[in-house]
């Protein structure tokens, strides 16, 4: 049977992919979603014209919309994405993460728990809230630490991370209260079509095409778990399936990798599919930059449980994968145009200064 799901911050780049799949696969989705700088309606052109997809713009601190939606949509879950999610933004600007990612999810955890008590029991019964969240509450570990398990303690360091694991505990929080049928999830750094360019992979891409510097944080070594966001998106439609409730569950590609790496690898891929004219490497334009504040040295997930009482494992292997990312970041110059304003423009410039990195692409 097919299932209503409400999903907020559908339009942006995990929320999107992830609104493709449910509409691909019969099940009706309303996206509820502010349209800032790194949601596009574009991001979501293949279920536009759908019958299974509606759309509704605005904030899920709206208590009244997000109550209207409750009431005339009928969801048999909601997918919470909405988030302000990048570290270096919420370094410059930490109240519109406490905005968005405190305020807003308890906001919508209590206009959820509201229409919810008043279901009739087999619905209620059903529904699911499922919160997405981040590695990045669980704080760094070093080169040899064994990697965080769902029952590792939380230690955010910069406030991304911080207003991420505040709004976990808000999620806790209404399950043990109310009774809220709560899930969560925590997932490490995702990669692949349709990420906005502030992120590292895009942004690398797109400025060594355009003969731009290559901004490295520090030595680059800093390492991270990698997982190409097709494969999150499945495991969290079994996690919203077959979840135990009030849990949370740790998603990860079991692919770790220095910044740098990354880095050399997509210059590797740029150098044989988009070869230079004067026979250099991309990697030449590569430049360390001051390192961020707080920077985390290294994320790692174990992925056990999710594995273990869902079935899931990550079906695409790095190398193909990071390759299927660089090629589509090539052939979609017209969606790279669109979702890039001049308000990204002057933030990329801001961010990293002296290296010419904001002019137009």
């Amino acid at each position: 049977m097919s299932r209503n799901i409400l999903v907020t911050g559908g339009a942006g780049f995990i929320g999107s992919c992830f609104v493709v799949q449910q509409v691909e696969a019969g099940n009706n989705v309303l996206v509820l979603d502010k349209l800032t700088y790194a949601g596009h309606l574009v991001n979501l052109e293949p279920c536009l014209h759908s019958s299974k997809f509606s759309f509704a713009h605005g904030d899920i601190g709206d208590a009244e919309l997000v109550a209207r939606c409750l009431k005339e949509f009928r969801p048999d879950a909601i997918v919470n994405f909405a988030a302000e999610s990048h570290v270096d933004r919420s370094i410059h600007s930490a109240e519109d993460f406490v905005r968005t990612n405190v305020l807003g999810t308890e906001q919508l955890l209590r206009t959820t728990k509201d229409w919810w008590q008043e279901l009739e029991p087999e619905a209620k019964k059903k529904f699911r809230f499922l919160h997405i969240s981040t590695d990045e509450v669980y704080g760094s570990l070093d080169k040899n630490s064994a990697p965080f398990t769902e029952n590792s303690p939380y230690a955010p360091n910069s406030p991304y991370s911080a207003s991420k694991a505040s709004s976990d505990f808000f999620v806790r929080s209404y399950f043990k209260t109310y009774g809220l049928p709560t899930l969560i999830s925590n997932c490490s750094n995702n990669y692949g079509p349709r990420q906005y360019p502030e992120k590292l992979i895009p942004l690398m891409v797109l400025n060594a095409v355009s003969n731009k510097p290559l901004p490295i944080y520090g030595t680059g070594l800093n390492i991270r778990d990698w997982i190409y966001v097709e494969d999150h998106c499945e495991a969290l439609d079994l996690i919203l399936s077959k979840g135990r409730i009030g849990e949370s569950y740790n998603i990860g590609g079991e692919c770790e990798k220095s910044n740098l790496e990354i880095v050399h690898s997509i210059c590797e891929i740029l150098d044989e599919v988009m070869p230079k004219s004067d026979g250099t490497s991309y990697s030449r334009q590569i430049k360390f930059v001051a390192d961020r504040p707080g920077h985390d040295f290294r994320y790692a997930i174990d992925s056990t449980r999710v594995k273990k009482e869902l079935g899931w494992t990550p079906r695409h292997c790095f190398p193909e994968a990071l390759r299927k990312t660089v090629l589509w970041y090539l052939d979609n110059s017209e969606w790279t145009k669109q979702v890039m304003d001049e308000d990204y423009r002057k933030w990329l410039h801001q961010q990293y200064q002296g290296l010419d990195a904001a002019k137009s692409l």
